[in-house]
């Protein structure tokens, strides 16, 4: 064996041994492993990428330098000493392959603290309330109260203004108003003018109050989980006194702001008075008082929050976004839950009737969540719920329950996950974003609880491949091989305005994207709130984007959209 030869057999081997022994978690390993591992195809078993260090990253981060100089200074004693000039190479090539470590690890401190400064920047620019804050309207009399704009099984959703407070025209866009303008009056479940929405800026929902009994302390507490979007003003200062239990003992707890996410901003109790459409709509929840037949109780909780045109469903069943404006609406839908998950909450009832659009002055659609009638919003933040009995819930909508929710079986130890499963629910909500029916409905027929992945309808051609990519990583069964909701985004985030810095980018080394991400905070920086292309949406984004940087997220994003690239063009290649 030539000395050059052995020189280059113990460098590949001080590469290998690293590789093996570090990344291999990573899935940075070459094509062929990675191909086995997160081959997103439905007849081979796939798992998510890892972070790209195990939890034994701290000690070779710091013994390595040592570790190399050792066997460096090992090389050169046996250089001295006598042994074979194959082994003496060997042996002082493998010091120099550990040695070479050392400068990827280098980068990718410099890579880490680079998304650290980026996120205390942007975690510093608070997200902007849609609505000016008031200090009264903590009483139904301070409100206004107009027609009936939606209904669901435990609520009643009416158009609304302060009294204390002149209405202010609305800048958005009500652009469904043309696309139905072909339609009947009756036919038209809410009215979606832009002078309704001008005249009541808000929305008031009454909950329906069957057994919680009539005193304002068991209506919070029996109803608290409706609490959690609320502001820091929303309940009157005595009513933060009360201790907000909710069910099975678990205090709830509150999530701060969130472009895409509701926010309740007055909670109150008051009597249950007559309102538009109560006879005909929802007799049987009236108190006695006002329907003998009634089986509520007199008094209940109302919310505040800011009157939307409409749910995304009654959009989507008008409209097909473009392509790029649905990447942007699973993106909105992802930064939401990932913003929950983030605050120890998931919502557990996540569908299009319980999403709400409104528009920007571009004509883009803006998503919030709402309803968090169902969620689950521990104090201790674990996303994990004892089944212990058949009585404990799962949540709400059963048809888009995440398979690992919908086939566990109660009993002493059983715990269910829920880090993921509003993730899956995006996944499949996706379907019908792209204008497609969601598999999960009884239309298509699937069901969470014994779905195959290949039995998935395909997605249209013209629906971007990442993005595709992403809706089939989020609908996979086994939560361990599925991305978060983090993950998901950034992938949409890099796909979306990163490809330049993709084009040449490898998942093992991330200055090239470290130095993107710091060009791309300075682009954000000086739009200001019009964003990156001068829409308003994706600046909210980008900037949600920028405040959860994490390299080891990002390192996973990475990872699956190159992988996701390498096997199509495997797959042009063979066909």
């Amino acid at each position: 064996m030539s000395v050059k030869h052995a020189i280059s057999r113990g460098l590949e081997l001080g590469r290998s041994v690293f590789q093996l022994g570090l990344l291999k978690s990573g899935g940075r390993v070459a094509a062929k492993l990675r191909a086995d591992r997160f081959r997103v195809g439905p007849s081979v078993r796939t798992v998510q990428p890892q972070a790209f260090l195990p939890s034994r990253y701290r000690y070779y981060r710091t013994s390595l330098n040592g570790l190399a100089a050792q066997l460096q200074s090992a090389g050169f004693r046996r250089r001295f000493t006598g042994s074979s000039p194959r082994n003496r190479a060997v042996f002082l090539a493998f010091g120099l392959g550990v040695g070479l470590i050392e400068q990827q690890l280098e980068d990718d401190r410099k890579s880490a603290a680079t998304c650290e400064e980026i996120q205390a920047v942007f975690r510093k620019k608070r997200f902007q309330a849609p609505l000016k804050p008031f200090t009264s309207g903590y009483k139904l009399e301070d409100y206004i109260i107009g027609n009936q704009i939606g209904k669901g099984s435990n609520a009643a959703v009416y158009e609304a203004a302060a009294q204390f407070a002149p209405s202010k025209e609305s800048d958005r866009k009500c652009s469904l108003v043309q696309m139905r303008e072909d339609e009947e009056e009756s036919h038209t479940a809410r009215s979606l003018t832009c002078c309704s929405l001008r005249n009541f800026p808000l929305a008031i929902k009454m909950m329906w109050n069957f057994g919680a009994g009539s005193s304002s302390e068991a209506i919070l507490k029996s109803m608290s989980q409706e609490l959690v979007p609320a502001g820091p003003l929303a309940l009157k200062q005595d009513k933060e006194q009360i201790s907000l239990d909710g069910h099975f003992g678990v205090l709830p707890k509150r999530v701060s702001a969130h472009p895409n996410v509701i926010r309740v901003y007055r909670a109150f109790t008051a009597d249950v008075p007559l309102l538009p459409g109560a006879q005909e709509e929802y007799p049987d929840v009236l108190p006695a008082r006002l329907n003998p037949a009634g089986l509520g109780n007199n008094r209940t909780l109302f919310l505040v929050m800011k009157n939307y045109p409409c749910t995304l469903r009654q959009y989507l069943e008008v409209s097909t976004p473009s392509h790029r404006q649905g990447s942007l609406m699973v993106l909105q839908l992802l930064e939401g839950v990932d913003h929950l998950c983030r605050q120890g909450v998931a919502h557990r009832d996540l569908k299009s009737d319980n999403v709400l659009l409104e528009f920007d002055t571009d004509g883009c659609p803006h998503l919030v969540i709402s309803d968090f009638g169902c969620c689950l919003a521990q104090s201790d933040s674990s996303l994990q719920l004892p089944f212990n009995s058949v009585w404990v819930s799962r949540g709400g909508n059963a048809s888009l329950m995440a398979p690992e929710v919908t086939t566990a079986v109660p009993g002493c130890g059983v715990v269910i996950d829920y880090s993921k499963a509003d993730a899956w629910a995006v996944g499949a909500i996706s379907y019908e974003i792209f204008g497609q029916l969601n598999p999960f409905y009884r239309a298509v027929g699937l069901e969470s609880r014994n779905y195959q992945e290949k039995q998935l309808p395909t997605l249209p051609s013209s629906v971007p491949d990442d993005v595709q990519l992403v809706i089939r990583l989020l609908l996979r069964r086994n939560p361990n091989k599925r991305p978060s909701a983090r993950v998901a985004a950034n992938m949409l985030h890099l796909s979306l305005w990163g490809r330049k810095a993709l084009a040449n980018q490898d998942s093992t080394g991330m200055r090239k994207l470290a130095d993107w991400l710091l060009c791309q905070s300075a682009v954000v920086l000086l739009k200001g709130c019009s964003g990156p292309s001068g829409n308003r949406v994706e600046a909210e984004l980008q900037r949600s984007f920028l405040s959860n940087l994490d390299l080891e997220d990002l390192r996973t994003a990475v990872g699956f959209l190159l992988y996701g690239r390498e096997q199509r063009q495997a797959c042009i290649l063979s066909a």
